[in-house]
């Protein structure tokens, strides 16, 4: 049965932990990390042991940690995909968003459906083919049908040899038979975010809307989940409260998820505030988190939660983006655009949602993952064959998924390669796979040879 409060968030429990656990003690520390790399996650006390950490000799130990497992799990690879911004209607008021309600310095669009093909149209020419759908939290007249007409009109649509195959969502909390509905559009991973885990905090930043419910909001993956989707996704806008409490609430929620469903989130998102059109606050967040706290929570996350995806979008700039690929991230949006409309379209006025901070084109920041020693992968190979939720977990733990996902990766970066990539990123894909073939065992780099030689022979949508 669904959880209709969120008593699974325990202010008391975890202002005990940061209480105890912030500890500047350098044996508990390097106990915590040497149990991290064991692949099996931590507590909340072990969490916030880490979370002390102030000496660069032991920030650094607990970066190398992190590096540890993600090489251990993740490999090289590193997913793409691009946000799908359909629509900024809202009904709610929150005091960090562009999208809030009373905001009159903001446009407002809701995408039709031939314009929201033409999107796909142009995602497609840069060669995705992984989108996260977003909407304002609120519809058209049609309602919630206009998010399901969205997603049907993504897969519809083909430009040549391309096409985006898989569709995750980011909307607005639903009841369970719209879940349904959701689950039933074959979408991926349905996405949403707390914002922020601390009641107080979060009743004063969303004052207005459906949004105001924490509870509503909180419980969300328990009636995803009960529909019968498996893989959702998390996370904190990190800035609105204190971090620190934010990854203990964080972890209370992951633990609940796992204890009812036999499984945790897909994926944990780690936004920072940016500027948004009309908010101060966007501007000037309560409890700004720094750079290197940044870093150091990603790292934190990732051994707390080893097989459990890191998202990093282009909120962050490239060279914060470049240092937590090794830090734990294994999926970041490339070429993004958070205003309706603005992949097809020249913006004319302000429609987004926040600031981006990486605005390079898609082939420029797939050279770049390349020339760093990671595979970009387009691959939505699990989604298709049903490894999701606690199958994935299955193939994860005991690392047998690098099987599947080490393979995929590569013959979907030659695809990408052989139809979408400037010359100069051709050169640098192609040495970067040649490298990373080099470095498999016998038989998966044959199995793997075969798939990219079908692929430059002209075959799409290769995958195991």
């Amino acid at each position: 049965m669904a959880a209709e409060t969120a008593d699974f968030i325990q202010n008391d429990a975890i202002d005990q932990v940061l209480h105890d656990g912030l500890s500047k003690d350098a044996v508990r520390v390097r106990e915590v990390l040497a149990k991290a790399r064991e692949l099996k996650g931590l507590e909340m006390k072990e969490v916030a042991a880490l979370m002390s950490i102030s000496d660069p000799e032991l920030l650094g130990e607990l970066f190398e940690a992190a590096r540890f497992i993600k090489d251990e799990i993740y490999g090289n690879r590193l997913v793409l995909f691009a946000p799908l911004y359909v629509s900024n209607l809202c009904g709610n008021e929150c005091l960090y968003c562009a999208f809030r309600a009373s905001n009159k310095a903001l446009q407002r669009r809701a995408l039709s459906q031939e314009e929201v093909a033409a999107e796909v149209e142009n995602l497609i020419d840069q060669g995705h083919k992984r989108v996260l759908l977003v909407a304002g939290e609120s519809y058209p007249e049609e309602g919630f049908n206009y998010i399901l007409k969205c997603i049907d009109t993504v897969y519809k649509t083909k430009k040549s040899h391309g096409e985006i195959r898989r569709v995750n969502v980011n909307v607005a909390p639903l009841k369970a038979e719209e879940f349904k509905q959701l689950k039933d559009a074959e979408i991926g991973t349905y996405q949403v975010f707390q914002e922020t885990y601390h009641r107080e905090t979060y009743a004063r930043v969303h004052t207005g809307g459906k949004k105001k419910d924490y509870d509503w909001r909180a419980t969300a993956m328990d009636r995803a989940m009960e529909a019968g989707i498996d893989d959702v996704g998390i996370g904190i806008l990190f800035g609105l409260a204190d971090w620190r409490f934010e990854i203990m609430a964080l972890m209370q929620h992951i633990r609940h998820l796992e204890k009812n469903y036999g499984v945790g989130p897909h994926t944990v998102s780690v936004p920072r505030l940016e500027p948004a059109c009309g908010s101060d606050m966007a501007s000037q967040p309560p409890f700004p988190v720094s750079d290197i706290d940044f870093r150091k929570l990603v790292a934190i996350l990732r051994l707390a939660v080893p097989y459990t995806g890191i998202i990093m979008s282009t909120r962050e700039n490239p060279n914060i983006r470049r240092e937590t690929f090794a830090l734990g991230v294994s999926q970041i949006s490339a070429g993004s655009r958070t205003n309706p409309g603005g992949y097809a379209e020249e913006e004319e006025y302000d429609m987004s949602q926040f600031s981006l901070g990486d605005h390079r084109p898609v082939d420029e920041v797939i050279r770049d993952v390349a020339k760093l020693g990671y595979i970009p992968s387009f691959c939505t190979g699990c989604y298709r064959l049903g490894r999701t939720g606690a199958d994935f977990m299955d193939l994860a733990k005991p690392g047998l998924i690098k099987n599947h996902c080490g393979v995929n990766a590569v013959s979907t970066f030659v695809e990408y390669l052989e139809d979408y990539a400037s010359l100069e990123t051709k050169a640098v894909g192609n040495a970067a796979i040649e490298k990373s073939m080099n470095e498999m065992p016998p038989e998966l780099r044959e199995r793997t040879q075969a798939m990219v030689d079908r692929v430059r022979g002209g075959e799409h949508d290769v995958y195991v």
